[in-house]
């Protein structure tokens, strides 16, 4: 079995290296942030859990308090207990040989006592399980509220080269591993070890040498513990990762239902997830299996423990060296021994699931941000002129996708970048807004390097209608104000006027107030992007980018918001990326890209008079469509 286990272990990890080089989503300037499964760091993840619970180290000493409070009243009971059973066994013995009775007077004052002390170690532990309730959830809390934060600083790169349903694991499925598991653990950990060092103590008074006996037990189960954890380990790990792997395909399935439906790829959808379930299982029932040993062993040695307790106690006895009573508590002891010693064991179970979660979670964490550097706050009235010099970039280091760009735009310039896909035309909107920072020349705004402003205060200048239109679950209202949040709502009826939305979303229901779903899929495409165009009208910003803002629209709505963008963007410095060369006649600038680098450049009548790159383009778009026509 364990060649077999390696085996597959090792095809696992052959599996997960081919598809880390294969797939292109780790292709981008952030693929080392992507995990591979192959190191695990457990006490390093522990370590970083332990100082992250640290901030509650009040409220930790606290239940510790509680803690050891019960504990030493539920440790003192069998001892009070057992002067009981020696007042029984004497009072019965007497009454036997006619030297006196049972005196039950005071065996009651003992029992009172008794049930006073395990009602106080009953409140204890309440109040115990409580604080560290508090403690766990409150974790929970503050990792998920610093993961939502540590979203919005993480650069452009790392979600594109990331898988969304990875990351939604991290946020959901292992936050939940380690606020239950933390939960559980947190309290059962503390009472144990305050439970095996009290109840130690007890038996050291009571007899030594039985003492001993019992913490023979120690050794041999710590060993049992240290084998099963060091073979369940690595499931608890290939668990976690398989589920992450599992969300990320069922987010990505979900998202592209429809497309999946028209291709007929059902079969090939319900492979590829079986595949990954079987790791999944295959992962889940070995660490559970493993992890479920711990009890059944441990439970052995406790009763070899527990017999050669009562044989030892049998012949002290016999040799009056222990009562009765003392005898009944050792055995109590005995139990109340070994059972913190199996819970220990449990926890120890439950920790790799928080440690495998708890790596995960800090990986995330500690994902390289954008940089911080000593920034400069946007000067107020900067000139939107733009200066690209001898710009170059690359994704992949070795692979250029912006070779040599040089441009000058001039402020309120409405500016075209046309050429083929993969030209570099959005990679360059992504350098100028600081997405990515340029490897080599610079990006000048009103002749200052953007790598010296704040990023926030940069991208403050722009308003963005991209190809893929966003939109969040929320009003129609509420959607197009994203550009603006304290637009009024007449401003926002206005911007939708402006972009040509606002009759279709009288049409809907509710008008302004429909909720728009999830993903937007109660709305045509074309709405939708009509919505972000109303969005940057709304933004009133100083530059713009239109990312083929109107790939969505039919041919006679793309005319009217063509003249309404037209008169958005006077006075504004333009980027516009299209593809459809009509809608970009009007431009002050064309920019003609082609392999990341300006070919040619001027305007349209200039470009189609100069009969080079451009007009080849601009003239086979026409003839394509004359084709289609006489077909």
């Amino acid at each position: 079995m364990s060649e077999r286990d390696d085996r597959l272990e090792r095809e696992m990890n052959e599996r997960k290296e081919a598809a880390r080089r294969q797939s292109p989503r780790f292709t981008g300037p952030m693929r080392n942030m992507i995990p591979t499964g192959e190191k695990h760091d457990v006490k390093g993840s522990v370590a970083k859990l332990l100082r992250f619970i640290g901030r509650y180290k009040s409220a930790l000493v606290l239940a510790l308090v509680f803690a050891v409070g019960s504990t030493v009243f539920a440790i003192v009971g069998p001892k009070v207990m057992s002067t009981a059973t020696t007042l029984l066994f004497e009072g019965v013995m007497a009454k036997l040989a006619g030297t006196g009775s049972i005196d039950f007077d005071r065996i009651s004052t003992v029992l009172l006592q008794t049930l006073a002390l395990y009602l106080f170690a009953a409140a204890c532990s309440f109040a115990q399980g409580w604080v560290l309730s508090f403690v766990a959830q409150k974790t929970s809390f503050n990792l998920r509220k610093e993961i939502a934060q540590k979203i919005d600083r993480l650069p452009v790169g790392y979600f594109e080269s990331s898988s969304v349903g990875d990351v939604l694991s991290r946020i959901t499925n292992d936050v939940d591993t380690l606020g239950q598991s933390l939960n559980q653990s947190l309290s059962e950990a503390v009472r144990s070890l305050v439970m095996i060092v009290g109840v130690l103590a007890m038996m050291l008074s009571i007899n030594p040498v039985m003492a001993l006996c019992v913490l023979l037990v120690l050794p041999i189960s710590m060993l049992l513990v240290r084998l099963v954890v060091k073979w369940s380990q690595k499931y608890f790990f290939a668990q976690q990762e398989s589920l992450g792997r599992i969300d990320g395909q069922i987010e990505e399935t979900f998202s592209g239902h429809a497309v999946v439906k028209a291709f007929g790829a059902e079969d090939q959808v319900i492979r590829s997830f079986d595949e990954i379930n079987e790791r999944l299982y295959e992962s889940a029932w070995k660490s559970q299996f493993l992890s479920g040993l711990m009890r059944p062993l441990l439970d052995l040695t406790s009763n070899l423990a527990y017999v050669a307790v009562v044989i030892l106690g049998a012949v002290f006895a016999a040799r009056g060296v222990v009562t009765v009573g003392d005898i009944q508590a050792f055995v109590q002891y005995v139990r109340n021994f070994t059972q913190p010693i199996t819970s220990l064991a449990q926890v120890g179970n439950m920790l790799q699931q928080t440690a495998a979660a708890a790596e995960r979670v800090f990986e995330f964490l500690e994902a390289p941000e954008e940089e911080c550097q000593e920034a400069t706050s946007l000067p107020d009235g900067i000139a939107t002129e733009v200066d690209f010099d001898h710009v170059r970039f690359g994704y992949i280091e070795g692979t250029p996708v912006i070779r040599d760009f040089t441009a000058h735009v001039k402020a309120g310039q409405t500016v075209a970048l046309v050429g083929p896909t993969g030209a570099g035309k959005t990679t360059m909107m992504k350098l100028l807004m600081r997405f990515y920072d340029v490897q080599e020349g610079s990006i000048r705004i009103g002749g200052r390097d953007v790598r010296s402003f704040d990023r926030d205060d940069l991208r403050s200048l722009f308003g963005m209608v991209l190809q893929d239109a966003w939109l969040f679950n929320g009003t129609v209202r509420e959607n197009i104000r994203y550009g603006r949040p304290d637009a009024t709502d007449a401003e926002v009826e206005a911007a939708a006027k402006r972009a040509f939305a606002h009759h279709f979303i009288e049409t809907l229901p509710g008008g302004y107030d429909c909720v728009i779903n999830e993903d937007a899929s109660n709305i045509s495409a074309g709405q939708r992007q009509l919505l972000t165009i109303a969005r940057a009208f709304v933004s009133d910003r100083r530059m713009l980018i239109l990312d083929e803002a109107t790939s969505s629209v039919d041919t006679r709505t793309e005319r009217r918001i063509q003249s309404a963008m037209d008169e958005l963007m006077k006075g504004r410095t333009s980027f516009v990326i299209a593809h459809r060369l009509s809608t970009i006649r009007n431009a002050d600038l064309i920019l003609v890209i082609d392999q990341g680098d300006v070919v040619e450049q001027g305007t349209h009548d200039e470009l189609i008079e100069r009969g080079g790159f451009y007009a080849d383009l601009y003239n086979s778009q026409f003839t394509d469509i004359a084709l289609r026509e006489t077909a």
